[in-house]
């Protein structure tokens, strides 16, 4: 089985059982996306569902949030983790928005690449869920999965985000990495997965035989 024939079956049944998925952080505008997306790193979508409904509610745009003092922003984000770092870097963009950007979560990847805490990872689920700006935000599961459906072979997610692009077409890109989370997080799991509780790989391994 190639890997065009691979993607058919895969957006079939994702399409299937997350026929609509949405962005699992809870926000209301663009600068609250970023902090809830800074904060997932090394952190459950839960937990920091958990932290920002507190602290958007003293700050949900950059010139609130430098309002508060970083110890302020630590002691609300400290149930994250890293929670040292992730305050100083929330402060320090929220202040490089306000003085580079006129207050504005910026729009292309290198401007968000450019401030603190937001790595690549970040700033393409910013692209896509702010902007929609086709890009393809590969974590732990999408690699994982990747891998074990034999589309890519990509020793780190930057290798993985390249051959996952080639093989998707663009216009599936915002969708796909987010069912992609949904599904692996449900049916495939990093430990104790078994194939017949996982329909895309129990179907591949099907296909196989």
């Amino acid at each position: 089985m190639n890997k065009k024939e691979k993607v058919k079956i895969i957006t079939e049944i994702l399409d299937r059982l997350f026929p609509s998925p949405e962005i699992p952080l809870n926000h209301s505008n663009e600068f609250t996306l970023l902090i809830a997306v800074l904060l997932s790193a090394q952190c459950t979508d839960v937990r920091v569902n958990e932290v920002t409904p507190l602290l958007f509610s003293k700050a949900d745009t950059p010139k609130k949030m430098i309002a508060l003092s970083i110890a302020e922003i630590e002691k609300i984000i400290r149930p994250c983790g890293l929670y040292k770092n992730k305050a100083k870097a929330i402060w320090n963009l929220s202040k490089i928005l306000l003085e580079k950007f006129d207050g504005k979560v910026p729009n292309d990847l290198p401007s968000l690449e450019s401030l603190p805490g937001v790595g690549h990872k970040t700033a393409s689920v910013v692209s896509i869920q702010a902007f929609s700006i086709p890009a393809f935000p590969v974590d732990t599961h999408i690699h994982r999965c990747a891998h074990r459906w034999g589309l890519s072979t990509g020793k780190n997610v930057v290798q993985t985000e390249k051959d996952l692009k080639k093989v998707f077409p663009k216009n599936t890109w915002n969708k796909i990495h987010l069912q992609i989370i949904y599904y692996a997080r449900e049916h495939c799991p990093a430990r104790a997965h078994k194939i017949e509780n996982c329909p895309i790989c129990k179907t591949l391994q099907l296909s196989y035989d």
